[in-house]
């Protein structure tokens, strides 16, 4: 009886030492605080701004509101489209306000720059709103990760596809900043590696109301396709102002927008805009997984997500799963369990990180319905093809990354 209570007693001090050495759990000021600097007021208002906010408030909730036993908190801000106030909000977050990782930037020019400034603190930050390549390639870190899509996998679904169907003379009418000019490049590359060409272009300012003069050049091309190499407010307002020009009424012309999202759809109309190839990461009817998140997303925006909205959602809840498996919110070890977990939920499957912080997944090349063929509300597409991830992202071996290896 004494043998067995000292086994005993010895056992019990052995599982208490282990307790005891064990990793503890760190988690920073005691709350795993989360960001995002967006587009709240501004022409990407309606396809990041509100709509991304409570996508990851559902992510948080989602998870529970905790994460290893620690309240989740989550920041935004308004950029109004300015790098500068973008960097420096995150300056102040990461500084003074204790954030750990901010996850999305509406934008690609404020998005690179608050990349930098996460590099410079060592905090995370993953991207689902902008659209630029330069974020996995010479603008690539080891705390960023791009997520939704990037403008190589937007030029090299849509413009492929539309080259491969006879419009293989372009025009681009481009907005005149970081995202614009990259998914023109980008479209261009693809374009001329497919046998068509480019024969001109034109640059319009951000957030501009008036096409009429860019159209007109885009007419005089005599270009089969006008590629619109921009979003949201301004892809809208080109879409509608070729209507108003008759630029496609001939059947001698067509365009093709290289982002567009479900929103612009939404507001233009399928009268509108029926007919265009689009490709995008995120459809909400494309099965039960996607439409079963999309109704609840709904029942709090009365609409439907959007590929950067449902993006974002999924980056949340990858970013706390990771914590969850790292038992801390520290950097390196967190990134360490992004890239090491893959990502299967309604927005990806089988998506993972990869060393220049490319979300890898599938893309889906879709095109509008005529009114005629939509069923219910937002029924807007028709699938035309999935395009797999190791053919719709950029290889890595054509990188810029600093992070690889050549």
């Amino acid at each position: 009886m004494k043998k067995t209570l000292t086994s005993t007693l010895v056992a019990l001090l052995c599982s208490t030492s282990l307790i005891a050495d064990a990793a503890p759990v760190k988690i920073s000021d005691e709350i795993v605080k989360i960001g995002l600097i967006l587009d709240m007021s501004s022409l990407y208002a309606d396809v990041t701004g509100p709509g991304t906010v409570t996508a990851a408030q559902l992510a948080i909730a989602d998870f529970g509101g905790k994460v290893l036993g620690k309240p989740i908190q989550l920041v935004f801000a308004d950029h109004q489209n300015k790098a500068d106030i973008a960097a420096t909000k995150a300056r102040e977050w990461f500084d003074r306000d204790q954030v750990d990782a901010i996850l999305d930037v509406a934008a690609s020019g404020p998005a690179i720059a608050v990349a930098q400034v996460a590099k410079e603190k060592n905090r995370i930050a993953v991207f689902s709103g902008p659209g630029s390549g330069r974020l996995t390639n010479d603008a690539c870190t080891a705390v960023t990760v791009h997520y939704a899509y990037d403008t190589y996998a937007l030029a090299n679904s849509t413009a492929r596809a539309v080259v491969a169907n006879g419009g293989d003379t372009w025009f681009f009418l481009t907005a005149d900043y970081t995202f614009g000019t990259t998914l023109e490049k980008d479209a261009t590359d693809v374009i001329t590696a497919n046998n068509g060409k480019v024969l001109g272009s034109i640059r319009h300012p951000l957030n501009a109301s008036e096409f009429s003069s860019f159209l007109l050049r885009a007419q005089a091309s005599g270009a089969k396709v006008v590629g619109l190499a921009n979003a949201g407010g301004d892809t809208i307002n080109a879409i509608k102002g070729a209507r108003e020009f008759k630029l496609t009424a001939d059947g001698k012309q067509r365009l093709a927008g290289l982002l567009v999202y479900i929103n612009d759809i939404h507001t233009l109309g399928l009268e509108a805009a029926q007919g265009m190839l689009l490709t995008t990461a995120f459809y909400w009817d494309r099965n039960d997984a996607s439409r079963k998140f999309s109704r609840r997303y709904f029942e709090k925006m009365k609409k439907m997500p959007n590929m950067s909205q449902a993006g974002t959602y999924s980056a949340v809840m990858h970013y706390l799963e990771a914590v969850q498996a790292a038992g801390t919110d520290e950097t390196s070890a967190v990134m360490a369990k992004m890239k090491e977990l893959p990502i299967n939920d309604f927005y990806a499957t089988n998506g993972r990180i990869r060393a220049d912080g490319r979300m890898v997944h599938d893309m889906y090349l879709y095109e509008v319905k005529k009114p005629s063929e939509a069923k219910y509300p937002w029924d807007y597409y028709k699938p035309v093809a999935t395009i797999p991830a190791d053919k719709a992202f950029q290889p890595l071996a054509m990188s810029t990354c600093p992070l690889i290896k050549k």
